[in-house]
């Protein structure tokens, strides 16, 4: 069985952003329960944006993302979740999935708590935590020491920032901790780098328990540049970034896309296109690559 490598792991865990990690988690749904994925939550563009620019709430967009990602297919429940409203009105934009996560925590759900209602809803067995139950957002230093605030500001910068943080500084979820401190392999990426794969780590809490994982950890990048200040990031720079949040070397592989397979000792190279949609990972590819790369580390 191809995937087999990756069956004999009883806890995997994947962290990022909603389109990139989505993917990974949809190539790995086969693991079921055994997979869990620790989702970034300091958006604020879009119908999430909107709903945060008048009420104090984590962003839910990358959250609803992955949970759409990972569920049956066709289905009343997705088809839901997934609707997008238009028209000359207010609601004009916003995803009916955003609103109903939005309300379970109005009614004083916990957003983990509203995440596992939904999953039960959509029959998804993947675990899907928020990096933190608190809101905050992504801010960067550019070149000149000024503060760039929020996750779009940030993707608009010309220049890579010297320095990312969070505003307010938040807790992890305890739930993403536990899930670290017993995974087996940790994958990282792809997505937007500096918006979608490093909030995680900029998390005191979830950057110590990496480091202090044995776990195998994979770093997946993206299948072409960004259009934004992260496309002048190389390879290297950007396993820099983790590794000097991380406090360690802590990267033991990295999966890259190219035409042809060629399986290295640290970087290997995978076609990994989809068929359908040029920026987006192909979910069969993906998982054969990791299994492939798993079984040669093993």
């Amino acid at each position: 069985m191809m995937n087999q490598p990756l069956q004999q792991y009883d806890h995997v865990v994947a962290l990022g952003g909603g389109h990139g990690l989505g993917r990974v988690l949809a190539a790995l749904s086969f693991l079921g329960p055994k997979l869990t994925g620790i989702v970034t939550t300091t958006d604020n563009g879009g119908s999430t944006g909107r709903i945060r620019q008048d009420q104090t709430t984590i962003a839910w967009g990358d959250l609803r993302n992955c949970l759409s990602q990972l569920a049956n297919r066709p289905s009343i429940g997705t088809m839901l979740f997934d609707h997008r409203f238009n028209g000359e009105n207010e609601l004009n934009g916003h995803n009916l999935g955003n609103i109903i996560l939005y309300a379970l925590e109005q009614l004083c759900v916990r957003p983990l708590e509203a995440i596992k209602l939904i999953r039960t809803i959509l029959k998804i067995d993947t675990r899907i935590i928020p990096m933190s139950e608190e809101p905050t957002h992504l801010t960067a230093l550019n070149v000149e020491g000024q503060m760039i605030f929020g996750e779009t500001n940030v993707d608009e910068m010309s220049e890579v920032p010297s320095s990312l943080n969070l505003e307010p500084q938040v807790t992890a979820t305890c739930e993403a901790i536990q899930a670290i401190n017993k995974a087996e392999l940790i994958i990282i990426g792809p997505g937007s780098f500096l918006t979608s794969v490093l909030p995680p780590l900029l998390l005191p809490a979830i950057a110590t328990a990496i480091s202090n994982s044995n776990a195998q950890i994979i770093f997946i990048d993206n299948l072409t540049n960004e259009v934004c200040a992260a496309n002048k990031l190389l390879l290297e720079d950007k396993l820099n970034w983790i590794n000097q949040l991380l406090g360690r070397n802590a990267v033991n592989n990295v999966i890259s896309h190219a035409e042809h397979i060629d399986v290295g000792e640290f970087v290997s190279f995978f076609p990994l296109v989809s068929d359908h949609h040029a920026g987006l990972h192909n979910k069969e590819a993906l998982a054969t690559a990791l299994s492939t790369v798993m079984n040669k580390s093993t």
